[in-house]
């Protein structure tokens, strides 16, 4: 009998160990003249890495070495009330490159339009076709994106699903609970993020997505002129998309995560992929245009 139980044990453990799908980390910097009682925000982070690291967010089973490794720095702003905090967060998510010790990011972005309350020890809830708060929706709308991203990184558009479920829960929020939500409250925001990449011109894009990481990260280790080749071509999709889609936030997005990858990746590359590489990325990230002459060198 105790054969049994550790045995029935052991694979409620592996179950759960490969359930999983991120493996976040929660930073909370708080203002330097704080009013709030310093201890709410130490239960908020561990409140936010449990609600975010023990959510199952897909029918998926993740191994240990599949999921998604997520860090978020919130830098509280404003203590609006005791409970009631404007905010930032800087989001990182990464995902591990096929055949290899590395990784790579899917998601670099800071959002500035972060406004939420939460009392010590209250339960964080999210219901996917309801909303419950400005703080679970926000962390759901994220988790939802980086899902879709990853997903579409091994099979083309495979994370629509869960773009359309970050559209969802865009569209559960009630009008002015919150900046950020709507196509009104500027144009580089959380709509636009999902927006840009669910629109039937976001074809080349989806394509770019898949192509860069599946047909080009994921074979470096061993066919690495073929992945840098490919990676060529998905950099010339996302010139395309950037044409038919003009200042589309995903595309940004993209260059945030891939900014320094793509000039390590094409910095020993032949003159013609050096060149063309370089060409396409000062134009879809101008303000960074700088950083990307080691290509040419």
């Amino acid at each position: 009998m105790q054969k049994i139980l550790s045995l029935i044990a052991l694979v409620v453990i592996a179950f759960a160990v490969q359930a999983q799908e991120l493996r976040v980390d929660v930073t909370i910097n708080a203002p330097k003249n704080q009013t709030a009682d310093p201890q709410l925000y130490s239960t908020l982070e561990t409140a936010l890495e449990e609600f975010l690291n023990e959510t199952r967010w897909t029918e998926d089973l993740y191994k240990e070495n599949e999921r998604i490794e997520i860090t978020m720095q919130i830098n509280i702003q404003e203590e609006l009330s005791a409970t009631s905090f404007n905010a930032e967060m800087f989001i990182q998510a990464v995902r591990p490159i096929y055949g290899s010790r590395h990784s790579t990011a899917l998601l670099e972005h800071a959002d500035q339009d972060f406004t939420f309350s939460y009392t010590p020890f209250q339960p964080l809830q999210f219901t996917e076709n309801s909303f419950n708060s400005n703080l679970t929706s926000f962390m759901a709308f994220y988790v939802y994106v980086i899902l879709g991203l990853d997903y579409d990184s091994f099979e083309l558009e495979a994370g629509t699903p869960y773009f359309q479920i970050a559209q969802d829960i865009i569209n559960t929020v009630p009008n002015g609970t919150s900046k950020g939500w709507s196509p009104i409250d500027g144009v580089r925001n959380r709509y636009w993020i999902v927006e840009s990449i669910l629109s039937p011109r976001a074809g080349n894009y989806r394509k770019a997505i898949y192509e860069y990481h599946r047909l080009g990260l994921d074979l470096m280790s061993d066919q690495l002129q073929v992945a840098r080749q490919n990676i060529s071509g998905a950099i010339q999709k996302l010139k395309t998309f950037n044409q038919d889609y003009v200042n589309a936030m995903s595309v940004q997005l993209f260059a945030n995560a891939k900014r320094d990858e793509i000039v390590e990746i094409f910095t020993g590359a032949p003159s013609n992929e050096k060149r063309s590489v370089h060409s396409v990325m000062v134009r879809l990230d101008p303000a960074n245009a700088s950083k990307y002459t080691k290509i040419r060198r």
